[in-house]
């Protein structure tokens, strides 16, 4: 976020109740399709991503699982991160350098809308990457992802009084 805010926000919950334990079920189902496993410290990754209403950067996760039973040191959180973003589970948001559980799990591509006020941020499928994906095969480039962060203000905070 560039600004703080000083405005209240009706921001989205993440994920709780029989919401997230189905996402958590298809993350296991997912994973032993796979042939790989969801082990406890990266299923407990994951479920505070899922529960979060916004972008968790890697020492607010530390903070979640050193709540929890067992102690965590940083390693786990970013081996946990990267196998999920492996298994497409979770993207990282460079420019926030932070994460978030992926709506669509799996692997695609990823475009974000970023709150530079609030952070709240809103995942959506870049029909774009279709077209730079045409370009790079035509330079004989292979691309293995894309991800699109477009910063800006949401409508909440362009409708709120400024302080």
């Amino acid at each position: 976020m560039t600004q703080p805010c000083e405005h209240s926000h009706d921001r989205q919950a993440g994920l709780s109740g029989p919401g997230l334990v189905r996402e958590l079920e298809a993350a296991r189902r997912l994973c032993a399709t796979r042939g790989e496993r969801l082990t406890r410290p990266r299923e407990r990754v994951l479920e505070l991503l899922l529960q979060a209403s916004g972008p968790l950067k890697a020492y607010d996760l530390l903070a979640g699982i050193a709540g929890g039973a067992g102690k965590a040191g940083p390693p786990t959180v970013y081996r946990a991160l990267d196998f999920l973003a492996a298994q497409g589970l979770v993207h990282r948001i460079e420019s926030l350098n932070a994460f978030v559980a992926c709506r669509h799990p799996g692997g695609h591509n990823a475009a974000f809308l970023i709150c530079d006020c609030c952070g709240a941020t809103r995942e959506f499928d870049p029909g774009e990457a279709r077209t730079l994906a045409e370009e790079a095969r035509r330079d004989g480039f292979a691309l293995s992802a894309v991800t699109l962060e477009a910063h800006g203000l949401c409508a909440d905070c362009q409708s709120a009084p400024q302080a």
